[in-house]
């Protein structure tokens, strides 16, 4: 793997920049070629780093930022009066091309924003859109975009949503034809609004995509789709109310485990097998939504994210680094628009 350097916003998560530094700890081992500048205020990082043994870390650099965002800056507000935010200064790393991609806990709004003026859209793209992955009944995962990013879509803004996500589940889940739906009321032809359905004719349309209709809620997790599209306001609260159904179950789970001696017995007989599945369900294994259609790589991670979740945000980020997503994403959009023509 060719060297690569990530920036690291250690200032926007709930949860401190420690979070940050613990997750860099296991970077560091895993991607033994990528580079880490970490980004924030240098009085506070410079201990962690140092409580770590990091500080003379040959892979790692400090890049001060005065000013951070916090969860209830609005984006215009934070664009406008803290130009020296660690999430900016990260995000022009990656515009100045000292970084490769920008990874960032911090406020979503504001980092959509940020990251749309820093860095720009890529050629004919409309609008950037958050996207992640889903775990599948069959063991693999599913893309679904948009999370938030944009509440309001209309149909040729989904059509590039479609592309987008299709590239992003060759490259990135490895699927030779993905195969991408529209998140709808109803799998009938006759449902849904004026926008969806106009989405649905471009996507029918195209030889690029491999469209098989329209699914409904009960279907995020069954498998039938590889790439799921639908605007940031429905997207937002599907994933929302699905994480918190998991949790729900997990900590329904935890609370019978302890009830009797019988399910502890249990667990114990059967404890790697349920760690497995304990794994796939939590929703920090998931984490690190990708914001795509800019040149270059963003990837959002939970305001609340532990250390572990963190960390997956790294690796979605080395990955799509490695399969150079934005490059791709680019040549198959000026495709499409070809196509249009």
């Amino acid at each position: 793997m060719a060297a690569l350097t990530l920036a690291l916003d250690a200032m926007g998560g709930d949860l401190g920049p420690s979070v940050v530094i613990n997750a860099l700890e296991r970077a560091l081992e895993s991607f033994p070629q990528v580079h880490f500048i970490v980004v924030g205020d240098e009085e506070e990082l410079t201990p962690l780093l140092q409580q770590a043994k990091l500080n003379q870390h040959p892979r790692i650099a400090i890049k001060h930022a005065s000013q951070t965002v916090t969860m209830t800056d609005k984006p215009g507000y934070s664009l406008r009066a803290k130009p020296d935010s660690s999430m900016r200064v990260a995000l022009e790393l990656v515009a100045a091309e000292e970084a490769v991609a920008c990874i960032s806990a911090g406020n979503t709004g504001a980092l959509m924003t940020k990251a749309y003026f820093t860095l720009k859209t890529l050629p004919g793209v409309l609008r950037p859109a958050l996207m992640s992955a889903i775990p599948q009944q069959n063991g693999g995962s599913a893309f679904v975009l948009d999370l938030g990013a944009n509440p309001v879509c209309d149909s040729d803004t989904l059509f590039q949503f479609g592309v987008m996500g299709s590239v992003a589940a060759q490259e990135v889940l490895g699927i030779s034809k993905p195969r991408v739906a529209l998140l709808n009321m109803g799998e009938e032809e006759i449902k849904g609004n004026d926008v969806v359905k106009a989405t649905a004719a471009l996507l029918q349309q195209s030889q690029h995509i491999n469209y098989i209709g329209f699914i409904e809620g009960d279907d995020l997790f069954s498998g039938k789709a590889d790439v799921i599209v639908c605007d940031g306001f429905v997207g937002n609260i599907a994933l929302k109310s699905c994480e918190g159904l998991a949790d729900l179950l997990l900590n329904n789970i935890k609370s019978n485990i302890h009830a009797h001696w019988l399910t502890r017995w249990f667990v114990k007989l059967f404890y790697q097998r349920l760690q497995r599945s304990w794994d796939w369900l939590k929703p920090d294994h998931y984490n690190g939504a990708s914001l795509i259609g800019l040149r270059g790589v963003v990837i959002k991670s939970h305001g609340d994210a532990n250390a572990r979740a963190f960390y997956s945000a790294i690796e979605q980020a080395v990955e799509e680094t490695q399969r150079d997503l934005p490059t791709r994403i680019r040549d198959r959009v000026e495709q499409v628009l070809l196509e249009q023509e």
